[in-house]
């Protein structure tokens, strides 16, 4: 039997193993998806060596840059231009084991959220300047959308503070991802801080958190007449481009 599975820390709110072990079921496929939630990256080397027949695995927080270093070779048009992997394809032979790492995030959030912009949608804010926000700014780059990192802490030009989010800021871009865990469950009461009092229906707020299926950051955008998306559609899609990646 193959294995596939899925390192980070911590897991308790993975959908992945439920999602993959029923496609495997459902298609006959003699495989398993595990997950394999480590506290330290260093102990990734482990994982591998220990489990003769994995064969691929997804790559979650913290992990995305984390594991880059531990990489035989990344994928030129994903991993190695977004600068983070979530998809590792696993290659053994008699003598050697290869690591190559992946991007399907950028797959699944660009056709995700394509259908829902519009042509004042040219600008965006990225909320959370992790793994995922590479592959965000990546894919909105890719849909011809202008792209600013928003983090508590400012770093140059390209990222900015909250307390920077200025009506004029707000004016102009009018698609807001949020990259980051606040919202996520068990702590649902939570959001990030931007001014919520100026968003209009002309704004997208596209959360990457899928529970719960509508966060206090979406019911709030909603509030004020936004479009708003959850992550479960770039879920599904970027475990389907995984499982394609594997399969090559």
């Amino acid at each position: 039997m193959d294995f596939y599975g899925l390192i980070g820390y911590p897991l308790g709110h993975s959908f992945s193993a439920g999602y993959f072990n029923e496609k495997f079921e459902a298609e006959g496929i003699d495989a398993q998806y595990v997950n394999f939630e480590i506290p330290s990256i260093k102990e990734f080397r482990e994982v591998v060596e220990k489990n003769d027949n994995l064969k691929g695995l997804n790559v979650t927080i913290p992990y995305k840059e984390q594991v880059i270093p531990y990489l035989d070779d990344l994928d030129k048009a994903t991993a190695k231009r977004i600068g983070a992997v979530n998809v590792i394809k696993i290659i053994r032979d008699s003598k050697k084991t290869k690591l190559i790492g992946y991007n399907s995030d950028i797959v699944g959030f660009t056709q995700s959220i394509e259908p829902y912009i519009d042509n004042h949608h040219q600008k965006a804010l990225i909320l959370g300047t992790g793994g995922a926000s590479k592959a965000i700014f990546c894919g909105l780059q890719d849909l011809g959308i202008e792209s600013v990192f928003v983090s508590r802490t400012k770093k140059g030009d390209k990222i900015i503070n909250y307390s920077e989010l200025t009506p004029e800021i707000m004016e102009t871009h009018h698609v807001i991802v949020n990259c980051t865990p606040l919202g996520m469950y068990p702590k649902i009461n939570v959001c990030p801080d931007i001014p919520y009092e100026l968003l209009t229906s002309d704004h997208l707020l596209y959360d990457l958190l899928y529970n719960p299926d509508e966060t206090l950051f979406m019911k709030k955008g909603k509030k004020q007449g936004a479009k708003v998306k959850n992550g479960l559609e770039m879920l599904l899609l970027q475990a389907f481009e995984a499982w394609n990646i594997w399969q090559r």
